[in-house]
């Protein structure tokens, strides 16, 4: 994965819950399209709320990759609820919880919360919505398709976000 949409991982209790962090940053070319300024009114840039959704999947994944070393290529398989309730700005800082509600050798299922902090208002992180996940372990489907051997999932990105993270991999 080339996008990273999570900075940091700030709790890890294994198989059970993972949070992570995404600070958000007018850097971000993509918050420069979304929305640019028109005539009449000026920019109005916004973390599009599909990102904000991969901001989960990604610390839900990782949570689900965790639990068997990285040695599984978790894919996500099904979005089962996402509720995102208002939008996010540059200058905040998004909370990700993901929390495991079953997992078994074909895959998990996984339930998050996605909180936002504005550092001009006070500090304190208030939930904005809640996403629920699905995710498949590649290697195990039943088609039989055989995949590569190495976890192209689990990119030298997420090895990086890891590391920083003191979180071991594999």
């Amino acid at each position: 994965m080339r996008w990273m949409w999570i900075d940091r991982i700030v709790e890890l209790v294994p198989r059970e819950r993972l949070v992570a962090i995404k600070n958000v940053s007018l850097a971000e070319e993509h918050l420069h399209d979304h929305f640019a300024a028109a005539e009449g009114r000026g920019a109005l840039p916004i973390m599009p709320a599909s990102l904000i959704i991969e901001g989960m999947a990604q610390t839900a994944g990782i949570l689900v990759g965790h639990a068997e070393g990285f040695a599984e290529k978790v894919i996500l398989a099904k979005v089962g609820l996402a509720e995102l309730e208002r939008e996010v700005t540059p200058g905040q800082t998004l909370r990700y919880t993901a929390v495991v509600r079953q997992m078994d050798r074909m895959g998990a299922s996984t339930e998050g919360t996605v909180e936002v902090m504005d550092h001009a208002r006070g500090g304190v992180f208030e939930k904005i919505g809640r996403v629920d996940l699905m995710f498949s372990h590649l290697d195990q489907n039943m088609s039989g398709e055989k995949f590569p051997e190495h976890n192209f999932v689990f990119g030298e990105s997420f090895k990086t976000v890891l590391a920083m993270s003191g979180v071991a991999w594999g």
